[in-house]
């Protein structure tokens, strides 16, 4: 005899009861201890790779940098694909692994790049920087604070950021706080090249002596017979004061070096990427959590100990909260536990509706074993609650509950047919449990494509698989091991047993009756309805991943590209303007060369770039959100016409950026431009996009100084003479650094402003020679201007442009590719040989996510296939089961017309979960029916009654689930899978009921009975 659990728990009341208890409190201390997130994390697995040639040309760097470092890199296991985009003397250059590599490899993976390109760094030009590697590019920092002064200067309210950055580094928790808009301070030595000349100064020996008084080195130390002594040589820079006294001995005579130059103290010149807090300049301190802490914790003790800093700050100094994502995730949290008391109250009025009052509560008492026993999990699993564990806790609810019901119903049905609560109890795990157990793996394994999905989307959605198999589990054990102890307490013998069905029991045994009359009729209505829904899934809008529901707005400005930081700045100071007094903004930040730092984790985070800016618009609420976007994009649309700009909400889900993307590759750069100049045509014909532009394409006009070398050679001058002449007046060079508290200043020696910024100024430049005398430039160098580009982006070694677009308010990506399809085939057709046009963006992004889930669709078959010959023994008895498993499309087709929501990634995610819940309903009635026959019933009695039997359960479970989806089919991220489950198993379990029971009985027949001895 098998052995029976729910015997075993009847017998060991005492110690069950104890498991019980035990269960409730590790779940409680378990929802104590649960980490709390925004999204759940998936490694960001890109490196990047940057190396700096200062002085080389941009096709310098392209072939002797940039061609160098990717061959090496080509060779990384797992790798995907590199992209590198380069200007001249700087090379960047991204790693991209598979998707199917993991996060545990990952480590593994950038160790070997780094030894690799330390390996080959020798074959480098001489005079490269680098190459230096940045493997946290993903990093998310959720707190960010903002540092406005009034009345101070920049260095005064740096100090106080950095103070407050030290004192946050000691909060818990706190993993990395990085500085935003900082800019160094340096002392510059600004002097006239003609003052220079007439003295008879030579600039090298001034370099030197400055070189020479700043040094840091050892002088020596004194060893007596009872102490140690240090000798200390004074003569240090320690302001820009001691600089400007240094006297030179110039003609015989002494000089102060405030005779012949301007020594003064500012900030790096260009500046490096600022950052502005409501259109004001700031300093941001950027705020990252450890990996596995709690953002919610992070949040209140970063808030703490920031009032007490703030409490310090002298008047004019203000903090302001830029970006605050235990907020977010404090009303994330909120809002799903709200949904998820709602389903579990939507569930438990339709137990006591249908069960009656006992049974209902019985039904109920499982819920909180269920979910205490899941959290308990989910905590040894380090699962945190964030916005997909949470989801799936309550798409999980309903199934929680369906193993429950079951044993409620087959316990009532016992004690109905007057048998003792002891044995009736335990009847349910005899008679259903292996049943059950069939069902919730084949439950599970439907899930399975989620969870083993090799991509960054599957890897984003992976605690959906890994909570809905635990609550899976856990309900089954609760159904089978502490049930039949409730309904020992709680279950007495219904009133009226025996007595006559009600009417919608009568409904259906009518319905049932007609179905299995007309078999085959059924049969074909069925396939009929299903190959209907195949032929309207193209009328469904396709999606990847939706909008994000929080109140930010993106809003990227893009410069041509030979664009300074200061054109940059004076733009994003322009839309500054336009958001102050706007009633629908709460709050904004913009980040000047630079795009915003990662603040959320799905965010497609921007190096920097001078022509690069962009601001996070924080609205009041999602309506006031809405409101802005329009008016933002037509104030850029009409006020910034030289401006490429994208106003956009967050994304979910993989980071992607522009919507629509084609990446135009070949070997020729010019014709690489030409052919992308024609898909762009072809893009913007399109009405439903807007805003064509390329990642790279326009040249910038650069000053080329030719250099009449045997003229220079007479004059004892070289290439490099000139150029480090030229470097040091037009920008600058850093000559020394003076040590001022915690920082380092560099000492800039360059001409001054008039002498830096005019084609004129540099004709007359005069060069010192090695004899003291100087000439002018333009007595050995001519002069022109030449075209270059300032960025070339490269994939996989070859040239490549991007032509990118945005799209129409309410239009999906895939509709507006689908639609561009043909043309862009055409224009494909006509390009030479070793050119191509690749789709990218949303559609690519989505296409390789899809693959990656339709990749393990086999792995789940053969798990359900198993599961259900271990189960049922017979390949008759199988097909008949699979074959309701495809007809949950009907619904899902129809409830996503009707509800005109997207076939996105997450929803058809729950189709391929929904498989397995149809299976499970259709393999318990099989087995009833397979039960009734044993039974000694004929087929269509057998049939009849086991529908009957389990009609209560199946469909008390399907509405259940229907019901229990309502509180998150309103949501943006969760509605498509809610709408898409509810209507598929709603119409797959009245096909279950009607469908299933005709077909069996079509294709059986009458068993002989067996012979008599």
């Amino acid at each position: 005899m098998r052995f029976n659990l729910s015997e075993w728990a009847v017998r060991e009341r005492s110690l069950v009861i104890y498991f019980m208890i035990a269960v409730v409190g590790a779940g409680l201390f378990a929802y104590s201890r649960l980490g709390r997130a925004e999204d759940p994390s998936f490694v960001i697995k890109t490196m990047v790779v940057q190396a700096a040639w200062p002085g080389a040309s941009i096709e310098d760097t392209l072939q002797q940098v940039t061609e160098r470092l990717e061959r090496t890199l080509q060779e990384t296991p797992n790798l995907d694909h590199i992209r590198s985009y380069t200007r001249p003397g700087v090379t960047t250059i991204f790693v991209d692994l598979k998707d199917s590599t993991t996060a545990a490899e990952v480590p593994d993976v950038w160790y070997h790049v780094r030894k690799s390109v330390g390996d080959m760094r020798h074959t480098l030009p001489a005079g490269v920087v680098g190459p230096g590697f940045n493997d946290e590019f993903g990093d998310t920092f959720g707190l960010i604070y903002g540092f406005t002064a009034d009345g101070f200067t920049h260095r005064e309210l740096r100090d106080y950021v950095e103070r407050a950055r030290s004192r946050l580094l000691n909060v818990p928790d706190v993993a990395k706080i990085e500085l935003l808009g900082e800019q160094d301070e340096q002392i510059f030595v600004e002097f006239s090249m003609r003052e220079l000349a007439t003295l008879g100064i030579d600039r090298s020996a001034l370099v030197a002596a400055l070189q020479a008084q700043n040094v840091v080195q050892p002088a020596g130390t004194i060893q007596t017979g009872d102490e140690k002594l240090a000798i200390d040589v004074t003569g240090a820079f320690g302001s820009e004061q001691d600089i400007a006294n240094i006297n030179f001995a110039v003609g015989g005579r002494m000089l102060r070096l405030s005779d012949i130059a301007t020594v003064r103290r500012g900030y790096v010149d260009p500046p490096r990427p600022m950052f502005r807090v409501n259109g004001e300049p700031a300093i941001g301190l950027a705020i990252s959590m450890r990996e596995g802490g709690d953002i919610l914790q992070l949040g209140h003790n970063v808030e703490q100990a920031m009032a007490e800093i703030t409490a310090e700050l002298p008047i004019g100094i203000e903090p302001h909260l830029v970006a605050d994502q235990a907020v977010t995730v404090r009303s994330a949290i909120t809002e799903f536990m709200t949904s998820l008391w709602q389903a579990i109250l939507i569930i438990l009025v339709v137990s006591f509706i249908a069960l009656g009052l006992r049974a209902g509560l019985m039904v109920a008492l499982t819920i909180p074993l269920t979910l205490a026993g899941v959290f308990a999990v989910m905590w040894l699993l380090n699962i945190d609650m964030q916005r997909i564990s949470l989801g799936a806790l309550i798409i999980a609810l309903a199934l929680m509950v369906d193993d429950a019901m079951t044993t409620t119903d087959a316990t009532l049905g016992r004690l109905a047919a007057g048998e003792r609560k002891e044995v009736a109890a335990v009847y349910a795990f005899r008679t259903y449990a292996f049943a059950m157990l069939a069902g919730t793996l084949v439950t599970i394994a439907g899930f399975v494509p989620v969870g083993f999905a090799a991509s960054s989307a599957g890897e984003y959605t992976f605690t959906l698989f890994a909570v809905v198999a635990v609550a899976l589990l856990v309900s089954w054990l609760v159904a089978v091991l502490f049930a039949p102890l409730i309904g020992l307490v709680i279950l007495k013998p219904p009133k009226g047993a025996g007595g006559e069905p009600g009417r919608v029991m009568r409904v259906y045994r009518g319905l049932l009756s007609a179905a299995l009359a007309a078999r085959w009729i059924t049969v074909a209505i069925t396939l009929a309805l299903f190959v209907a829904a195949v032929l309207l899934m193209p009328l469904i809008p396709r999606q990847f991943f939706p909008s994000s529901d929080r109140p930010e707005l993106l809003v990227d400005l893009q410069l041509p590209q030979n664009a300074s930081i200061y054109a940059t700045e004076r733009a994003m100071e322009r839309l500054d303007a336009a958001l102050k007094g706007d009633p629908d903004v709460d709050r904004w930040s913009g980040y000047v060369g630079r795009g915003a730092i990662r603040f959320y984790l799905p965010l497609n985070a921007h190096l920097p770039n001078d022509f690069f800016g962009q601001a996070v618009v924080v609205a009041k609420d999602v309506e006031a959100r809405e409101r802005l976007h329009a008016r933002l994009v037509k104030l850029l649309a009409e006020d910034f016409p030289s401006v490429v700009s994208r106003v956009s909400p967050l994304e979910l889900g993989p980071p992607v950026g522009w919507p629509i993307q084609y990446r135009v590759v070949g070997t020729d750069l010019t014709q690489v431009r030409d052919i992308a100049l024609k898909l762009a045509e072809v893009i913007a014909a399109d009405p439903l996009t807007r805003t064509v532009n390329y990642d790279w394409i326009e040249p910038a006009r650069e000053i080329r100084v030719h250099v009449n070398q045997d003229q220079a050679r007479l004059l004892g001058l070289s290439t490099a003479a000139i150029g480090a002449v030229l470097n040091t007046v037009v920008t600058g060079a850093p000559v020394t650094q003076v040590r001022d508290d915690i920082y380092l200043v560099n000492v800039v020696l360059r001409a001054t402003d008039e002498q830096r910024v005019s084609l004129d100024t540099l004709r007359t430049l005069q060069v010192p020679l090695p004899g003291g005398r100087t000439v002018p430039l333009s007595q050995f160098a001519t002069f022109d201007y030449a075209q270059t580009q300032p960025l070339v982006w490269r994939r996989d070694r070859l040239p490549t442009l991007t032509v990118q677009s945005d799209i129409v308010e309410g239009v999906l990506p895939e509709t507006v590719v689908a639609q561009l399809g043909p043309r862009i085939a055409e224009l494909a057709e006509t390009l030479p040989a070793g050119y191509r046009i690749e789709t990218g963006g949303t559609v690519e992004e989505s296409a390789s996510s899809l693959a990656s889930v339709q990749a393990v669709v086999p792995l789940m078959l053969l798990i359900m296939l198993t599961v259900l010959m271990f189960q049922l023994r017979r390949f008759s008895l199988t097909f008949i089961v699979l074959s309701v498993a495809p007809l949950g499309l009907i619904g899902v087709v129809l409830a996503l017309l009707v509800s005109n929501r997207p076939l996105g990634f997450v929803a058809i995610l729950g189709v391929l979960a929904l498989i397995g819940m149809i299976i499970k309903n259709a393999v318990i009635l099989i087995g009833q029916i397979e039960a009734e026959r044993a039974a000694g019933k004929a087929v269509r009695e057998a049939v009849v009654d086991a529908s009957c039997a389990r009609f209560t359960p199946i469909m008390l479970t399907a509405v259940s689930t229907v019901l229990g989806m309502i509180p998150i089919a309103p949501t943006v991220f969760w509605g498509p899978m809610a709408f898409a489950i509810m209507g598929g198993l709603l119409v797959a379990t009245l096909l279950t009921l009607l469908f299933l029971p005709a077909l069996y009985l079509a294709t059986s027949r009458e068993r002989s009975p067996p012979a008599t001895p």
